[in-house]
């Protein structure tokens, strides 16, 4: 069929028409992704926040009803005295620490006892830690002069670490804030999310994708911090038995970073040279050395056997998401890794089991 010069020029213009508003869409949509980036971490924190917290809301609605506003209020209430508490008296248990240990380490009284000399025959490192050890209990002002710069490299590291852990805290409470008003608005929010999984990936799918993604979440979310509460038992349980000072402070300082996903070999470590130092090499600290440090790694078995149940997807799945998605993501990625996998295997396997279309077509063409 021949088109005409009218018909030519209609459809010329009507491509045009299309390709413009294709480009102001596309303008209009990078302005709105550039204007939002700066509260895109905080918004999704606190989605996964209300997402994971939302069942108590409703369980609390039966006692509250028609109040979810007032309910969402006293669950964050509570969630900030539960975090806020243990951080403040962490806070100052460790600053007291760094104060006591300043104070004498000025006043000149503060003295490392010289190594046993089995620690000379431990394997590969024995003698250098011996050496150290040795110059240590000697001549400690000395030793810290010779390692000036590394001790400086440290301390800043140290520093931006803390700072960065602050940072952290604060978008974290803001989010728990936005957290609140989603949680407040609950119901419109799951029928929103449902309505644009339907537009996306069709109305037989919307509902199905959307469960998904939220027992996703709280999946992730309740395995992180029974992994991180198991942790603190494991290792606080040794702390009080060896007599650590402040055991349940530590205790408490392994499940805080359990459950900001950094390892509690943070605190472990430092505990265990702590209990070498102090109390030289025995039976006893290399048993509680050892128990320690295993612990402090045990999320690495952990989470392959708890993150990922009740969700319909295979473990496996969930836990690639988790693992790939904190790699790539950090923190935020290990929420958002799994998600992603979870819906991409579902619509996969939907779509390798659904050849109905292809055979409805033939069907009408024999027709």
């Amino acid at each position: 069929m021949m088109l005409t010069p009218i018909t030519e020029r209609v459809q010329s213009r009507e491509l045009l028409d299309v390709l413009i508003r294709a480009g102001l869409v596309a303008v209009l949509a990078i302005f709105c992704f550039r204007i939002f980036v700066p509260f895109l971490n905080l918004m999704v924190w606190a989605l996964i926040l209300a997402i994971t917290l939302y069942p108590l809301q409703v369980r609390l609605r039966r006692t509250l009803a028609n109040k979810d506003g007032l309910i969402a209020t006293l669950i964050i209430l509570v969630a900030f005295g539960i975090i806020l508490v243990p951080t403040y008296l962490l806070g100052v248990a460790v600053a007291n620490s760094i104060e006591h240990g300043m104070a004498i380490f000025r006043s000149g009284s503060f003295n490392i006892p010289p190594p046993d000399a089995s620690v000379a025959g431990w394997p590969i490192v024995g003698q250098r830690v011996y050496d150290f050890w040795q110059q240590a209990s000697i001549d400690l002002t000395g030793l810290a002069q010779k390692f000036a710069p590394q001790l400086k490299e440290a301390g800043l590291a140290v520093l931006g670490t803390v700072t960065g852990l602050g940072a952290g805290l604060l978008v974290f409470f803001v989010a728990l804030i936005v957290a609140g008003i989603l949680m407040a608005h609950g119901e419109k929010g799951h029928n929103s999310a449902v309505q644009i999984a339907s537009r996306i990936s069709g109305p037989e799918n919307g509902p199905q994708i959307t469960e998904l993604c939220t027992a996703t979440i709280r999946a992730v979310a309740q395995g992180v911090v029974g992994i991180a509460f198991i942790q603190m038992l494991l290792i606080g349980v040794a702390f009080v038995l060896m007599g650590i000072p402040g055991a349940g402070l530590l205790a408490l300082a392994v499940l805080l970073i359990g459950i900001m996903q950094l390892p509690a070999t943070l605190i472990t470590v430092p505990v265990i040279a702590f209990v070498i130092v102090t109390q030289g090499v025995s039976t006893i600290t290399i048993i509680f050395s050892v128990y320690v440090f295993v612990a402090g790694l045990a999320d690495n078995v952990l989470k392959p056997l708890l993150l990922g149940r009740g969700v319909a997807v295979p473990m496996p799945v969930v836990l690639i998401g988790a693992l790939g998605g904190m790699v790539t993501g950090g923190v935020i990625g290990l929420f958002i890794g799994p998600v992603m996998l979870a819906v991409g295997y579902q619509l996969f396997w939907r779509w390798v089991k659904d050849p109905a279309k292809p055979a409805r077509l033939k069907e009408g063409h024999h027709a």
